[in-house]
C-alpha cells in the first residue's frame, strides 16, 4: 500500500544571522541622526552614565585637555581631580604602575573592545583640530547652545514610527533593507519621492524586494503612507476603512480630475448617481487626511540647519562639518581617582569600568560619524563637481552604491549617514539625498540626471507662449533637440512632480 506519509528525522543546517549588540545599535543611531538631534542621544547617555561629563564653559584647548588626561593617567590622582580626563584622548600606551599598585585597575588597554577602538584616538584629536575643537569655548557659546537645546522637544518622527512597525512585520531580509530606503525617501506628507525602480537602482537591491517592502509599507499606520500621489493616498485610506468599493473610491479612482474641479453634474452622470449622493461622497473624501505624514512633524516652521557646508576656497572645495550643537565630552577624573584609591568594592569597580567603557565608545562613535559624513561629502563633491561649479542643471546621475564603493563602506551605511541631513552649497541648502538620482544618457554621451531633466522642463514651460502652451509631446521634442530621449509619459510624470498643470489648463485665453 502506497500513499502519503509522515516521518521524523534529524538534520543539521548551517545558517548565518546578524545580531546587533546594544553599542552597535547606538553607533548606527548616532550615524543616522542629524547634528541637531544628536544632542538628544548624547544627553540620554549623560543622564545614565555618571562617568561622562560635558566640558566646562571656560575655553579648554584640545592640547590642554590631552595634557590633563595624561596627568590623570600618569601623575597623582589629586592633579587629575581638577582637570578630569578628556575622553577624546584615550590611553595610547600601557599605563605606568602606580606606587600603591592600583593603576592596573584603570588599564582599559587590556580590554579587547578598547584595543579595537584605540586606533581612533589620534584621528579624533586631528579631527577636532581641523573642525575647530581647539578654539575657545566661551560662556556665550554655551548659553546660546543651551538656549537652543531648551527650545526643542524631541518627538517620534515618521521614519521612527514606520521602522518600529517594520521590525515586527513579516518580511524577508532584503525587503527590510529596502524598507529603510523607502522610508528614507518619504516626503513630509508621507508620499514616496522615488519610484520602486529608482530605489532599486540607487540601493542595488532587487526590484522584487523593493516591491515587497512597498506593499508592506502601505499597510502601516497611518493609512495612506507610501502613496505615490494624492489620489493613491486618499484611496488607500478608503480601502483601510472598508470603503474601497464605495462611490467616493470610484470617484477618486476613475474621475479625480472632475473631482478636483467639483463638476458635480458631470460626476453624477458618469457614475450613474444623483447629485446628493455625489455631494455626500465628496464630503466623505473631505474628511480624509491628504498628508498623513505631517502629523509627525515636530514643527512645520522648524529651521533647517545644515550639517555640512561646502564652499570654494581658491581652486579647491572646502568641507566644514557643523559641530556647534554637538557637546564636547570627557570622562570624569573623579571616578578614575576613586578606582585608583582602591576603596571601592569589586562590584562598584566593575560598574564604573563598564560605564567608562560605554562613554569611550560613545565618543568614538561620534568621531566615526563625523569622519564618515566628511568622507561621503568629499566623494559627493568629487562626483558632482559640475553641480557645485555651475548649478542644478549640471547635476549628474549618482547612486549610493557608487559612493559606497569609493568610500569603502556598505551602501546602507551611506544611506544612514545621509539620512535627515542637509548640506549648504553656493547654490542653496539641499537634502543629501538630492545628489543621488538616476538619469539618462544624452546623445553626446554625457550623463544627465532626472533632476536636471526636470529643471529643463521647468525652464521650457516658464518660457512658453501662454496662449499656446507646450504639450507633453512638444516638450519631448524640445528635449530631443537637446539630445535627451525621454518618453512622453515620463515628461508628464515629471511635470506633475513639479506641480505644473497640463497644457489645456495652462492656456491663457486673454
Amino acid at each position: 500500500m502506497s500513499g502519503p506519509g509522515f516521518s521524523h528525522e534529524l538534520r543539521q543546517r548551517q545558517t548565518q544571522s546578524l545580531v546587533l549588540a546594544p553599542q552597535l545599535r547606538q553607533s548606527l543611531k548616532i550615524l543616522q541622526v542629524a547634528a541637531l538631534d544628536l544632542r538628544s542621544v548624547i544627553q540620554e547617555e549623560l543622564q545614565s552614565n555618571p562617568t561622562l561629563e560635558e566640558l566646562p564653559m571656560e575655553g579648554v584647548s584640545l592640547d590642554k585637555q590631552t595634557d590633563d588626561h595624561q596627568d590623570a593617567e600618569g601623575e597623582s590622582p589629586a592633579e587629575s581631580h581638577d582637570s578630569g580626563a578628556d575622553l577624546s584622548a584615550a590611553p595610547t600606551s600601557d599605563h605606568e604602575s602606580d606606587h600603591d599598585g592600583k593603576r592596573d585597575e584603570l588599564d582599559f588597554s587590556k580590554d579587547k573592545e578598547f584595543e579595537i577602538l584605540g586606533k581612533l584616538d589620534e584621528d579624533w584629536r586631528d579631527h577636532m583640530a581641523n573642525v575647530g575643537g581647539a578654539q575657545p569655548y566661551t560662556a556665550e557659546d554655551a548659553e546660546r547652545r543651551q538656549h537652543f537645546f531648551d527650545s526643542l522637544v524631541s518627538e517620534t518622527s515618521l521614519q521612527e514610527h514606520l521602522m518600529q512597525q517594520a521590525q515586527t512585520a513579516d518580511m524577508s531580509a532584503p525587503a527590510l533593507q529596502a524598507m529603510h530606503h523607502l522610508v528614507g525617501s518619504l516626503d513630509d506628507r508621507g508620499f514616496l519621492t522615488q519610484t520602486p525602480s529608482d530605489v532599486a537602482l540607487q540601493s542595488g537591491l532587487p526590484l522584487e524586494a523593493v516591491q515587497e517592502a512597498l506593499k508592506i509599507l502601505k499597510t502601516f499606520d497611518p493609512a495612506g503612507i507610501g502613496a505615490k500621489d494624492l489620489p493613491d493616498c486618499l484611496l488607500a485610506q478608503l480601502v483601510a476603512n472598508g470603503r474601497g468599493t464605495s462611490l467616493a473610491a470610484r470617484m477618486i479612482r476613475d474621475h479625480f480630475d472632475l473631482l478636483t474641479r467639483r463638476r458635480i453634474p458631470e460626476l453624477a452622470r458618469k457614475l450613474s448617481a444623483d447629485a446628493d449622493e455625489v455631494q455626500s461622497a465628496i464630503e466623505e473624501i473631505g474628511k480624509l487626511d491628504p498628508a498623513p505624514g505631517r502629523r509627525f512633524a515636530e514643527d512645520s516652521n522648524r529651521v533647517v540647519v545644515p550639517d555640512v557646508t561646502v564652499e570654494k576656497d581658491g581652486d579647491e572645495w572646502k568641507i566644514s562639518l557643523n559641530s556647534d550643537y554637538i557637546p564636547r565630552l570627557r570622562i570624569s577624573g573623579t571616578y578614575r581617582e576613586m578606582i585608583a584609591k582602591g576603596t571601592l568594592t569589586k562590584q562598584e569597580r566593575d560598574y564604573l569600568r563598564e560605564r567608562m567603557r560605554s562613554g569611550k565608545f560613545l565618543i568614538d562613535s561620534i568621531e566615526q560619524r563625523q569622519r564618515t559624513i566628511e568622507r561621503i561629502t568629499r566623494e559627493i563633491v568629487n562626483a558632482q563637481h559640475d553641480f557645485f561649479e555651475n548649478g542644478v542643471a549640471h547635476l549628474k546621475p549618482l547612486t549610493m552604491t557608487q559612493i559606497a564603493d569609493v568610500v569603502g563602506v556598505h551602501e546602507t551605511t551611506v544611506s544612514r549617514a545621509i539620512a535627515n541631513k542637509y548640506v549648504r552649497t553656493p547654490h542653496g541648502v539641499f537634502d543629501f539625498k538630492y545628489f543621488f538620482t538616476p538619469g539618462y544618457q544624452a546623445q553626446s554621451g554625457a550623463a544627465v540626471s532626472n533632476t536636471s531633466v526636470k529643471e529643463m522642463i521647468n525652464d521650457l514651460i516658464s518660457l512658453e507662449d501662454k496662449s499656446a502652451p507646450l504639450s507633453d509631446q512638444e516638450l519631448v521634442a524640445k528635449l530631443q533637440d537637446k539630445g535627451i530621449t525621454i518618453a512622453r509619459r515620463t515628461v508628464a510624470k515629471y511635470r506633475e512632480e513639479l506641480g505644473i498643470l497640463p497644457s489645456n489648463l495652462r492656456r491663457d485665453y486673454k
